[in-house]
């Protein structure tokens, strides 16, 4: 929101701020959170010659959370900012108006919490007034704090903070005459310093305000003067306050007092998930999801290139050697720079999990033309050497190495949003894992995935048992295009969950443009140069009309209540259905996952399975996690898992049950029998 009274001219009094609207039972947090909790946070793109000001934080409430206590809000609040207009600013050119950029993130918790982030841009007319907001920003104004001032107008010299061995001592003058006699709440500005659920005393003397206050265990703060707030109701009034004598010696970082502990342990929910697994169960578990990721479908095309090639040359057995190993190195230098790049983010703040890069339109659309030209070029419409110079057409031949490499490399990104039996658990340790670590469990998933192709180039018994070299080759090479033209099929149904019917047509289009440009650089003469130019500039306008249909994201669809018993997951739900005694089985699942589509349809459909759910009134939400959503990867966090497919069973009182990725109608039923 922004409010310019009198117009954003420099000297003006310009104001911006970002309204935050609660959902019942849901709070976010003020500039010290207290026992729990993070700030909202503010970044501002702001033209040369402006410059925000901190945010003029409203009064909190004290939200107890158990044996806990943290300072935020619920309902509506709006956290105003100043901004300054310096005498040089000066609009654009091209605009009459003041462009403000923002990022915020902010940190929403009920029992359980949820990051959340948004980017905002507002245009503040330079000459004219904005006050539509004037109400919102004057209710806030109102909520903010007033200084307590000596009458001479400066800070009040008495008004100090007397440490007292574990407890400090606080003495306020100055408070306004009506306050006497009252119980004041206390908003510590400085954070870490009090126990801040625990109890503490207040009291009057004429008009001096005193109250002792305990510190915290793990105090961190050592400040040489506190702000604090007091206030009487919906008025605060904010003092800084000389801090006096020795801080006690503050507890190590990291330490948890028994006191804490015993409090986080009396305010969990739901019993945390069983004790995760070892590392070097994990390295194996690893392995073996690397493994059986050959078997997945949307890793069988890749490969089929490689056994085109490798009957092709089959009495090269140095060649063999070495494109075996160039394609090891790019599966695991991919499977590790993918793991380095999800680690580097999530450290950075971003909610990402295994696959996320197929959460991308564009990148789906990508890999569908990808493959459409792999496709065609297999089913024989072209040869690359027809479209490059001489020099780049024998690279493949000169380089064999590099072309094993980048075949790793592709293998690595198509076969990646999948998660293979025995890999979920040991991605899911590795994101919470040490980076040398965890980037080895990444290394030991690509060892497991080029393994197969490893032996066969490094064990002459295996590449026996390959056909003889022939006319069957041919054949081969051109069945090999369908598989590759179904991965597109599987793009594009992708990409239409994701930008919807349009985004899928466009795309369709798109690569039907691509393909007629292929085929026009197959003729000869005068013809080619003509077609040639004529499917490039169609390409080209189909690009530029419909391209953004592609990358534009279309608003979920909510999963209708009752479909097939269905319903859409979301952050509390879980909870709610708990609190009612019921049991819930929640898929975690994505439009991209090949195991997810697979288990959809013949276990989670399977009338037994059905049948049982049903007899047990067990509640299923289903998680989609097609597009990015930072909830759901929280929740899988919490899981110990960082990909899909999840399924969990949840039962009040009990740990939630993790099952197999590849689900079986046997174990759901046991599950469900166990309830």
């Amino acid at each position: 929101m922004a409010h310019a009274p009198d117009g954003a001219e420099p000297g003006k009094q310009v104001w911006v701020g970002l309204q935050l609207a609660h959902q019942p039972g849901w709070h976010t947090y003020w500039k010290n959170s207290g026992d729990s909790g993070l700030p909202t946070q503010l970044a501002w793109t702001l033209p040369a010659g402006v410059t925000a000001g901190e945010i003029a934080w409203p009064l909190p409430k004290k939200i107890p959370i158990g044996n806990l206590a943290n300072y935020g809000y619920e309902g509506t609040v709006l956290l105003p900012v100043p901004l300054t207009i310096a005498p040089d600013f000066k609009p654009s050119l091209l605009s009459n108006d003041l462009e403000v950029r923002l990022k915020a993130d902010w940190l929403v918790c009920r029992k359980e919490c949820v990051p959340e982030e948004g980017s905002f841009v507002l245009k503040i007319p330079v000459h004219s007034t904005t006050a539509i907001n004037g109400a919102a920003f004057d209710a806030a104004f109102k909520a903010q704090p007033r200084p307590v001032l000596a009458a001479t107008g400066g800070v009040i010299p008495d008004s100090k903070v007397q440490i007292e061995g574990n407890a400090i001592r606080l003495t306020v003058q100055g408070l306004p005459v009506a306050l006497r006699g009252k119980t004041l709440e206390l908003f510590p500005e400085t954070p870490e310093v009090i126990e801040t659920a625990a109890p503490w005393t207040q009291a009057w003397n004429g008009e001096v305000w005193t109250a002792t206050v305990p510190l915290s265990p793990q105090r961190t703060g050592s400040p040489s003067v506190m702000p604090v707030v007091l206030a009487d109701g919906a008025q605060g009034y904010r003092a800084e306050l000389k801090v006096l004598g020795q801080w006690p010696k503050a507890e190590a970082a990291g330490t948890v007092s028994p006191a804490l502990e015993a409090a986080l342990r009396d305010n969990a929910g739901t019993p945390p998930p069983a004790a995760s697994i070892g590392l070097l169960a994990a390295l194996f578990g690893a392995l073996l999801g690397g493994l059986i990721l050959n078997l997945m479908p949307c890793v069988f095309p890749v490969l089929a290139i490689k056994v085109v090639g490798f009957t092709r040359h089959a009495a090269d057995r140095r060649g063999h050697r070495i494109s075996g190993l160039a394609y090891t190195a790019g599966v695991v230098l991919s499977f590790v720079a993918l793991g380095a790049l999800v680690l580097a983010l999530r450290a950075a703040g971003q909610q990402l999990g295994w696959g996320f890069q197929l959460q991308s339109p564009a990148v789906v659309a990508t890999l569908a033309a990808l493959f459409t030209v792999i496709g065609l070029n297999l089913a024989g419409l072209f040869e690359f050497g027809a479209f490059l110079p001489s020099r780049l057409a024998t690279l493949e031949a000169r380089h064999p190495v590099g072309n094993s490499f980048l075949s790793g490399v592709l293998a690595v990104a198509i076969a990646s949003p999948c998660t293979a039996p025995f890999m979920g658990a040991s991605v899911g340790l590795a994101i919470a894992l040490p980076a040398a670590q965890a980037l080895l469990i990444f290394a030991a998933v690509g060892v497991g995935m080029a393994l197969p192709y490893l032996a066969a180039s490094l064990v002459p018994a295996v590449a026996r048992l390959l056909p003889r070299p022939g006319a069957w080759m041919v054949v081969f090479r051109k069945l090999m295009a369908f598989p590759m033209f179904a991965t597109v099929a599987w793009l594009v149904w992708v990409l239409g969950q994701q930008s919807g019917i349009d985004g899928a047509g466009a795309l369709l289009a798109l690569l039907v443009a691509l393909a007629m440009v292929l085929w026009a650089f197959t003729l000869h003469g005068r013809a080619r140069t003509v077609v040639a130019t004529l499917s490039l500039a169609c390409l080209a306008l189909l690009a530029w009309t419909a391209g953004p249909s592609i990358t534009r994201a279309q608003a979920p669809t909510p999963l209708a209540a009752g479909t097939d018993g269905w319903q859409p997951w979301e952050p509390g739900r879980v909870d709610q259905l708990l609190a009612t005694g019921q049991p819930v089985f929640v898929d975690f699942t994505a439009a991209w996952c090949v195991t997810c589509q697979y288990n959809k349809k013949t276990t989670l459909s399977n009338r037994d399975v059905l049948a049982d759910l049903s007899n047990k009134k067990v509640a299923l939400l289903r998680a989609d996690w097609t597009r990015r959503d930072p909830a759901i990867t929280a929740a899988l966090g919490q899981l110990g898992r960082n990909g899909v497919p999840v399924y969990v069973m949840y039962r009040q009182g009990r740990a939630p049950v993790v099952l197999s990725e590849v689900l079986g109608v046997d174990e759901v039923r046991s599950v469900i029998g166990a309830l």
